[in-house]
């Protein structure tokens, strides 16, 4: 963790030198430039140390949070001084170093020296599963009318998962059942969710909360096959029984589990319990063969070698995955791979278990500056949905990432070691963006145990369950699930990610921290809200942590002129369900806060530019703000958006009179994202015009009420990839396309349109991949030349129109006899 520590050690020095540097003495300034070239010479060399840390390592990384704490609090200490009093240059300089501040001139000295200690070192050391899928779908199709239960039991990392996900899209099973569905259960699981992901999975529209008797009537009369994935308890499987109906049609309901008695009681039939076996050493070759190579062969010379090293991982497919990404990702050579097998040799030499060892070998051979990225997907729980968009912002506000000298961000940075980490098979991908970019994240059970186990072990975070573990070192970043926060307490933290239920009543009082540059409670439901007060507010002493990076809040508080204190802010999140609220009015002061990046609020009023003290250039994402004003002086202020998001409303006749501006939304030349919402306008409303610019790749309009004749200027964007037309976005009865447009358009959503005739031929979306129609309520079938796109991989549609369905199985059916069963999908979904 030694270079996590130091990358955000130096940002730290650069945010000050780049930001503050006027405002400064010159001895700090010369001691963080000192600090500063010292830990780029760490940073070089750490890379080359052995790939276990050291004690030096250790060293080397507590230094660096001891030197970040020291600088942070003589800035933070400076910046107050100014605010109080300007003293006279030469007297402020002397006392600000020396008699102030010792630790400054004490830390600097420490770092000197473990670089000297370093320079001084460097002068020395220059898969098979086929068989167990037959044996499974025999238990699935055999004849018996009763609904069955098929346990799949096995060790942790057998792939009991991967066998009932590989039987689950079988060619086989999907023609054999009306309706599949996968929900995933856990040891801590949540009845609500469960429901929820379930109904999901099964078609059931997400516009509304999913009930047990929605799941039930959805299911009733069908022949169905739910996969119930790692259940842990006899409650759980009686809890959710009472969604499943026994229609007598062979329905089928499959578990995962590593407990046989659990099997044994829950499944239907002794016999028809599926056990896992682990693999042979033919089939533990072939799995690490495929997981490096796919279909081509392996190099003789490397073979040998590939089949000692399958064969050291007894069988188990988890493990042959794991070591075939260090294999993968290697230079594929003889020396490279011997080196992987002795490292693999000696960990299995060890008294501890075979297993553990070769997943932290995993986590061994992972480049430092990969490390910290891995061990943070440890601090969330258990399945939880771990969005990436997320996951990234925090890692840009903890100080992971260090800027390249190319012209990609660090958002961009952290996108590229996310799927280094995937090619690595250290974590897998639950769901991909239309544009291809990673959605969602999974985390094997085991990968995430690894990964606590690790952060303990190197004092990474403190992940707390129930209550905190006293004898932790030090209390860094803590992640917290089902417990009070009235623990934390301590100048050292820096991160606080809640992901629970608080009890009322025992609120942390957040100025103890001083140094917090995380704070994330947006799922702690509404921490700081107060059902008692008519005026909910966010307590005085937030608005003074000075080293803030990250807020998320749950609920709509006003923001006061205060958060211009928060100089360091680079995300501001503020999320709620309750879209009867009114929007956040963000104050003039938002202009103050130079290195803000993203601004998430569910809706918001953003002021105009006459507040706008500097340029908010890092700003990437605003979204969502209300009735937002886009004049050139707006746009001059925000030059670097990638995201913006846009809500129009009726609160009386001038709403819809004024000029938005949104002809210069043209004016944003690295502008990605756009979603332009409208709602509650009349049907006489003089259209908004929108200009869009080139670089859009994704586009949402909802409720514009543009005329299909004039679409051609979204048609005509060279770089669209993904556009979705929701609530009447276009009027008229016909939509026609011509040449030349939608040349880069992988994905398409018509919802809510009562547009009657589509006419569109095959090479007007020359690259579409999915087709999605909901509630399209008039339109009489889908275009025969859709089925001949050439990259087309999915249909979806609703059962709101009839012959649209119709129309849907029609081409379903020309798809299979032209193209085969598995080329392209058609789904159908309940509204």
């Amino acid at each position: 963790m030694a270079f996590a520590a130091l990358v955000s050690l130096a940002q730290t020095i650069n945010l000050i030198l780049n930001y503050h540097q006027s405002s400064i003495p010159t001895p700090f300034r010369n001691q963080i430039k000192s600090i500063h070239k010292n830990v780029s010479f760490l940073q070089a060399v750490l890379p080359d140390f052995p790939k276990t840390p050291t004690s030096l390592e250790y060293r080397i990384r507590d230094l660096a949070y001891k030197a970040e704490d020291v600088v942070e609090i003589v800035w933070s200490e400076k910046v107050r001084d100014s605010s109080r009093s300007k003293l006279k240059q030469a007297d402020q300089n002397h006392e600000f170093l020396c008699y102030d501040f010792p630790d400054l001139e004490k830390v600097t000295k420490e770092v000197e020296a473990i670089v000297k200690e370093v320079r001084e070192r460097n002068k020395e050391v220059v898969v098979g599963f086929d068989r167990e899928s037959i044996d499974l779908k025999e238990k699935l199709l055999r004849d018996s009318s009763n609904l069955e239960v098929v346990p799949i039991v096995g060790m942790p990392g057998i792939g009991k998962t991967t066998l009932a996900k590989y039987t689950y899209e079988d060619g086989l099973i999907k023609m054999n059942f009306d309706v599949r569905g996968w929900v995933r259960v856990s040891q801590h699981y949540n009845l609500e969710q469960i429901v929820s992901s379930l109904g999901a999975s099964i078609g059931l529209s997400s516009d509304a909360k999913v009930e047990m008797d929605d799941v039930y009537r959805n299911l009733f009369g069908r022949r169905y096959l739910i996969v119930l994935d790692d259940i842990w308890s006899v409650q759980a499987w009686y809890e959710l029984k009472r969604m499943f109906p026994d229609n007598a049609n062979k329905s089928r309901i499959m578990f995962t589990t590593r407990l046989l008695d659990l099997a044994t009681s829950i499944g239907s039939d002794e016999g028809w319990i599926h056990r896992m076996h682990v693999l042979d050493e033919i089939f533990s070759w072939e799995l690490l063969r495929n997981r490096i190579f796919g279909d081509k062969s392996c190099p003789s010379e490397l073979e040998p070698l590939g089949r000692t090293v399958a064969a050291y991982c007894d069988g188990l497919p988890l493990a042959i995955v794991v070591i075939s990404g260090l294999l993968a990702v290697d230079q594929k050579t003889v020396a490279a791979w011997e080196k992987v097998a002795q490292d693999v040799r000696s960990a299995i030499s060890e008294n501890n278990s075979q297993f553990d060892k070769i997943l932290s070998l995993s986590y061994t051979h992972l480049p430092h500056h990969l490390r910290p990225l891995f061990l943070y997907l440890g601090s969330f729980p258990q399945d939880y949905e771990m969005p990436v968009s997320k996951l990234i912002k925090l890692w840009v506000a903890e100080g992971f990432l260090k800027q390249s000298g190319s012209n990609k961000s660090v958002e961009d940075i952290a996108e590229e070691y996310l799927e280094d980490l995937v090619k690595r098979n250290l974590v897998s991908v639950d769901k991909r963006k239309p544009n291809g970019r990673i959605k969602r994240l999974n985390l094997h059970d085991l990968m995430r145990e690894m990964c606590i186990r690790k952060a303990q072990e190197h004092n990474f975070f403190l992940h707390v369950r129930c209550s905190p573990d006293q004898g932790a070192k030090i209390l860094r970043r803590v992640s917290v699930t089902h417990s009070d926060l009235d623990f934390l307490y301590g100048s050292s933290i820096h991160t606080v990610i809640c992901l629970c239920d608080r009890q009322r009543g025992k609120e942390c009082s957040f100025d103890n921290c001083r140094l917090l540059r995380i704070l994330d409670l947006i799922d702690a439901q509404e921490y700081f809200y107060k059902s008692d007060s008519s005026a909910n507010s966010l307590p005085d002493h937030l608005f003074e942590l000075f080293h803030l990076r990250y807020l998320a809040l749950d609920y709509p508080f006003s923001i006061p002129a205060a958060i211009s204190n928060l100089r360091n802010l680079q995300t501001l999140i503020i999320g709620s369900d309750n879209h009867l609220l009114k929007p956040v009015e963000l104050p003039v002061e938002i202009w103050r806060l130079p290195q803000l990046r993203h601004i998430l609020i569910a809706s918001c009023v953003f002021p105009n530019e006459q507040g706008a003290v500097i340029a908010l250039e890092n700003l990437q994402t605003l979204y969502k703000a209300v009735n937002f004003v886009c004049s050139e002086k707006i746009v001059e202020k925000i030059p670097n958006l990638k995201k913006l998001g846009i809500l129009y409303k009726v609160d009386d006749e001038k709403t819809y009179e004024k000029d938005y501006g949104l002809h210069n939304l043209a004016s944003l030349q690295t502008l990605e994202d756009l979603k332009i919402e409208i709602c509650n306008f009349p049907k006489e409303q003089p259209r908004l015009g929108p200009v869009f610019p080139k670089t859009l790749k994704n586009l949402t309009l909802s409720g514009l009420g543009l005329p299909w004749e004039d679409f051609e200027i979204v048609g005509s964007l060279p770089n669209l990839q993904v556009l979705k037309l929701r609530d009447e976005a276009c009027i008229g009865e016909t939509w026609k396309t011509a040449d030349g447009g939608f040349y880069r358009l992988e994905y398409l959503l018509i919802d809510q349109s009562h547009f009657e005739k589509w006419i569109t031929e095959s090479s007007h979306f020359p690259r579409l991949k999915f087709l999605v129609l909901h509630l399209c309520w008039s339109l009489e079938e889908i275009p025969e030349d859709v089925g001949d796109i050439a990259t087309l991989e999915l249909i979806e549609v609703d059962d709101c129109n009839d012959c649209l369905v119709e129309s849907a199985k029609t081409m379903q059916g020309y798809l299979d006899d032209m193209y085969g069963d598995s080329l392209v999908q058609v789904r159908f979904i309940t509204g």
